[in-house]
């Protein structure tokens, strides 16, 4: 099973304040602890919301808004995509994340498997999709 652990945003992150090389080393070790465990896929982190935007969609139209959006807490500071038996485990391994404070959210990702009446070229496309970009 694939988790998404999302890392929220604070007033820190959303005002460009970078972590400490103290923080960087601590996040470069956990990350390699994921990568020696095998299950990590993906990870970064994201720039302030200032520097991105929000697409709203309505009846069918694209409203495009420039950031910086309020309430950081809702917003998204980076990102790991793991690998995992289970929501316990992937809930195990977002404990271990060497936070001093803030926020990690833990989502399960949809699998094509998750949809129970798929058309099958729906799920070819999505299959070749998945080998062109080299995702499982």
């Amino acid at each position: 099973m694939r988790f998404m652990m999302l890392v929220k945003a604070s007033a820190e992150s959303e005002a460009g304040v970078m972590p400490s090389a103290d923080e960087l080393n601590e996040m470069g070790r956990y990350n390699d602890e994921l990568v020696k465990a095998g299950v990590l896929l993906a990870a970064d982190g994201l720039q302030a919301s200032d520097k991105g935007a929000r697409v709203d969609f309505s009846d069918g139209r694209a409203t495009v808004t420039d950031g910086p959006f309020a309430e950081a807490k809702e917003l998204v500071a980076g990102y790991w995509i793991i690998e995992v038996a289970s929501k316990a485990e992937a809930v195990q391994w977002a404990t271990r994340v060497p936070f001093t404070s803030g926020q990690v959210e833990v989502r399960q990702v949809f699998d094509l498997t998750d949809f129970d009446d798929i058309d099958p070229d729906v799920s070819r496309r999505e299959q070749a999709m998945r080998d062109a970009i080299g995702q499982p």
